[in-house]
């Protein structure tokens, strides 16, 4: 069930703190997420559902600097263990989801070699 509440369609959606996880696609093509930028309030839990369109992997790791830095140049190559974190083969479709707790923004990455650097990133913007 995809669930937005308080939807402005620029980029992403607007979404509001919920009781259930609100879900939102996420489409992978050409190297790019998109939409690429999407507003929650503190307080909600989205369940990510990704559709990688390209033929190569890709991953969608949510976090602040710290932790697309760890993953830029770690050497971790697949995900999924961790809230927030999920890899995508090729042509298939995953998902995770991860609850946004304080107001702020919490990066999108893939760090594949040289998608990070390529654009492939994102941004969720955490109001109060």
């Amino acid at each position: 069930m995809c669930l937005a509440i308080g939807v402005t369609l620029i980029g992403w959606s607007s979404l509001a703190v919920g009781a259930e996880p609100v879900e939102v696609e996420v489409v992978i093509r050409h190297t790019a997420f998109d939409p690429a930028v999407l507003t929650v309030h503190a307080g909600t839990t989205v369940r990510f559902v990704v559709h990688n369109l390209d033929p190569i992997d890709h991953e969608f790791l949510l976090g602040d600097r710290a932790v697309q830095d760890a993953h830029e140049h770690g050497t971790e190559a697949h995900h999924g263990s961790r809230p927030g974190e999920v890899s995508i083969a090729a042509l298939r479709t995953a998902s995770t989801t991860y609850r946004f707790d304080e107001p702020g923004v919490v990066l999108i990455g893939c760090h594949l070699a040289g998608h990070w650097d390529h654009g492939m990133r994102g941004r969720v913007i955490v109001v109060p």
